[in-house]
């Protein structure tokens, strides 16, 4: 029997998935082990592996979009076993099913130009429904049009979702096309040697207004204008004058969402202090020295081990409110902002109280790395009950960092810079760093907050606190 490969779910929030390529072709050979397609969730891609062995065949592909976990998005034949045996079991999660039974002494012969029936008398058209996808129906039955006139694309002949999509934006266009304008409309547009055709195509499916034409005069001037100053060498081409877009893509719009709700439901409030980190600066350049074939631990290690051990101390940072009930984390899972090509993400070190230095260099050598390609797995980036943001290798003193939800605080790491201060009454030049801490003040108020920040300043400034 054939093996459903579904739309697996690469996290607990992960609720669909986008297809970004397959990485094997329909009819492979493939066995268990085999890497047969990756995956884009919120905010990682992942290659997913088969686990039963078979013959690929591909249902679903990158441009059905997301596709929600649990879909049937190909199939694993098992030897002999042919497509046409699909649709003769009638199974009720088959990918692609014809919605009515086919007679017992017809087979169903599936090929490239088409779908037909051979029986005693030869080939003849289908005479029932063309088979398509569970999707392609619903999406037909949305979009108000008869799913049967679309041009099938998927295997075996069957209609899919894109193909209902496409459809119905053919039939969009056919509609707007036909004009329909204004009195009023058409004597401006006559006037002004506007082609009604081109208000047509550029207001589809609209009534030509006044509005509509003097619209239309106004960009055609504005267009007039940048062809001049292009002409004049204010511009090279015509994407240089005008804004390019681009959709929003998962993890932006993930991102944006988050945002949204921490701006909307938290009362934040930034406190800044700066700490002399010369003693943390130069263990770390000690070690670097000594430790010249092992991994040199980052000041992010070092500043993870330290705040972890702040948090021990003062419980209630380490915390997120839930309704009415305060919840209180038993570890410190501590969540690292990480700038990447497609957005901000959080990887996440778990129990990190309870790591040493050492041990939070080699993770994070692994971890960060990974997180920046979007190769880091999902269960990596979920689960922070605080997060450490360092914006210190981009010159950034000071800064307001936002709290990643449900976490009730998020703290900001400055640069390290050289500055004259005092030191027992004397000058000396001491290496400084900035720290900013937002915190929820629903559910830690002022003090409590500025004594965290303060006992992070101590751990930096006198390592040995927190290092024995």
């Amino acid at each position: 029997m054939a093996h459903e490969v579904v739309m697996p779910q690469l996290g607990l929030s992960m609720d669909s998935g986008q297809i970004v390529e397959w990485l094997k072709d329909n009819n492979d050979r493939i066995k268990p082990g085999d890497f047969l397609l990756t995956v884009e969730s919120d905010k990682s891609t992942v290659e997913v592996e088969a686990v039963e062995a078979g013959t690929l065949q591909i249902l679903r592909g990158p441009e059905d979009g997301e596709i929600n976990v649990g879909e049937v998005i190909a199939l694993l034949l098992e030897e002999g076993e042919s497509p046409v045996d699909l649709y003769l079991k009638d199974r009720q999660r088959a990918a692609v099913a014809v919605e009515e039974p086919v007679l017992p002494e017809r087979v169903m012969n599936v090929s490239e130009s088409g779908r037909q029936l051979i029986g005693q008398d030869g080939p003849e058209q289908h005479p029932r429904r063309m088979p398509s996808t569970p999707a392609a129906r619903r999406r037909a039955k949305e979009l108000a049009v008869d799913w049967q006139l679309a041009t099938a694309t998927g295997p075996f002949g069957a209609i899919k979702e894109q193909d209902v999509i496409r459809l119905a934006k053919s039939l969009r266009e056919k509609t707007s096309l036909e004009v329909r304008i204004s009195p009023l409309a058409q004597r401006l547009a006559e006037a002004t040697g506007v082609e009604v055709r081109a208000l047509t195509e550029r207001y589809p499916g609209k009534r030509i207004e006044r509005a509509q034409v003097e619209e239309y005069l106004r960009e055609s001037l504005i267009e007039a204008k940048l062809e001049t100053g292009r002409e004049r060498g204010m511009a090279n081409n015509k994407e240089e004058a005008l804004p390019r877009r681009e959709s929003v893509g998962r993890l932006r719009r993930l991102i944006k969402e988050r945002m949204a709700y921490s701006a909307q439901t938290y009362a934040p409030v930034t406190l800044t202090t700066k700490a002399d980190a010369s003693e943390l600066v130069q263990i770390r350049a000690g070690l670097k020295a000594d430790l010249q074939t092992e991994v040199v631990p980052s000041y992010n290690a070092f500043l993870i081990k330290l705040t972890a051990r702040a948090l021990q101390e003062h419980p209630n940072l380490n915390a997120s409110l839930d309704g009415d009930e305060i919840i209180y984390w038993p570890t410190v899972n501590m969540g690292i902002a990480v700038d990447t090509d497609r957005g901000l993400v959080v990887p996440v070190v778990q129990d990190a109280a309870a790591k040493s230095v050492h041990d939070l260099a080699v993770e994070l050598a692994d971890l960060l790395p990974r997180a920046k390609a979007g190769k880091a797995l999902p269960d990596e980036l979920t689960g922070s009950t605080f997060t450490i943001t360092n914006l210190g290798s981009f010159n950034i003193d000071a800064f307001t960092p936002i709290i990643n939800p449900p976490e009730s605080a998020v703290l900001g790491i400055g640069r390290l810079i050289d500055k004259w201060v005092l030191v027992d009454k004397e000058p000396a030049i001491r290496t400084m760093l900035s720290l900013s801490l937002t915190f929820d003040h629903r559910l830690v108020d002022g003090v409590p907050a500025a004594r965290f920040l303060d006992r992070i300043r101590q751990f930096v400034e006198q390592p040995y606190l927190w290092l024995v």
